[in-house]
């Protein structure tokens, strides 16, 4: 099934999610600031997207420019950040049985429908 890694006070996120159900297959909204993903399932998540953890990150969020930006970090830092901080997970993310993109923009999406 497909899911989609949603955050709805995000313009990118709702536009991913529109298309979506215009395209009227079956989802799942998986609303990623109120159920945290687990670092295994960040892990899964990289490898769908086939990224490293630096490329899932939202640079211009102020907890990465307070906390991290100055820093040297490890992927496993980079992904402890972001199950600590979920609001630093760029999105929307989109998965399809065995693969995944990060809609930005919107239409990539469609490469994996």
């Amino acid at each position: 099934m497909i899911k989609i890694y949603h955050n709805p006070r995000c313009s990118k996120s709702r536009q991913g999610l529109q298309l979506l159900e215009d395209s009227n297959q079956e989802f799942e909204i998986i609303k990623y600031l109120d159920h945290p993903l687990s670092k295994a399932q960040l892990l899964e998540i990289i490898k769908l997207l086939d990224i490293t953890p630096m490329e899932l990150v939202r640079k211009n969020e102020a907890i990465w420019k307070e906390n991290y930006k100055t820093k040297t970090l490890t992927d496993n830092q980079i992904i402890d950040a972001l199950v600590a901080y979920p609001k630093l997970i760029e999105r929307p993310i989109v998965v399809n049985n065995n693969k995944a993109v990060i809609g930005r923009p919107t239409e990539l999406i469609q490469t994996i429908l």
